[in-house]
């Protein structure tokens, strides 16, 4: 049997990267992630008027060195690879650095490379476009990135941004929030998924008799 394909978000998703660690040494502040409702850290910390003094100090700077990978995200992965053909749809481009935002998809091959060995490296899409790729199911943290998709299963990650995503407001754009902690978002999230795997193997057994 064909495995469904399922489209899979890196940041905030799989990992968090270390951008507010460079936020917190170029500010001298503690910040941790919790702090923020908004997605971009940066405009929430960093005045208008240092926003070019903060593009050079990040520049050169590999993110994905010390990321924190999310709690369960690489057993969970592992786990849901085995039942379905996981494809990594991540963006690379850093609006700050634009001219060098080729050394962040490296920077980001290689994590998952390292941290993801069983998914293919031919299964790694590194684009902002991601309405473009038809999958099954589909799993990110951002509910814009769901906008103009024809997916059966569409997921909300949960993150430090988008906790105020009302019940009514994922029920409209057909997507099932995983909870509401990015702590247990992967328990969540195998939850759910082998649950409609049980029930499609159930309906397929069914067909058979």
């Amino acid at each position: 049997m064909e495995k469904k394909k399922l489209l899979l978000d890196c940041d905030e998703v799989i990992c968090f990267s270390g951008f507010l660690e460079a936020v917190n040494e170029f500010m001298g502040t503690n910040y941790e992630i919790d702090d923020f409702t908004d997605y971009y850290i940066d405009e929430a910390v960093i005045p208008p008027e240092r926003m070019d003094e903060f593009s050079k100090f990040i520049n050169g700077r590999n993110m994905y060195e010390n990321a924190h990978i999310l709690p369960g995200a690489i057993e969970a992965i592992r786990k849901l690879s085995e039942l379905y053909d996981i494809y990594i749809c991540s963006s690379c481009v850093n609006p700050l650095d634009i001219v060098g935002s080729g050394r962040m998809f490296a920077d980001k091959y290689n994590f998952l490379i390292e941290n993801l060995p069983f998914i293919k490296p031919g299964n790694f899409i590194f684009t902002s476009a991601k309405h473009l790729f038809k999958a099954d199911i589909k799993i990110d943290d951002r509910m814009s990135n769901f906008e103009g998709d024809e997916v059966e299963v569409k997921i909300l990650f949960p993150s430090y941004h988008n906790k105020d995503v009302t019940v009514e407001e994922l029920i409209s754009a057909g997507v099932i929030g995983a909870g509401h902690d990015w702590r247990t978002g992967w328990d969540n999230v195998l939850e759910i998924l082998l649950s409609l795997n049980d029930n499609r193997d159930e309906s397929l057994s069914r067909r058979s008799l």
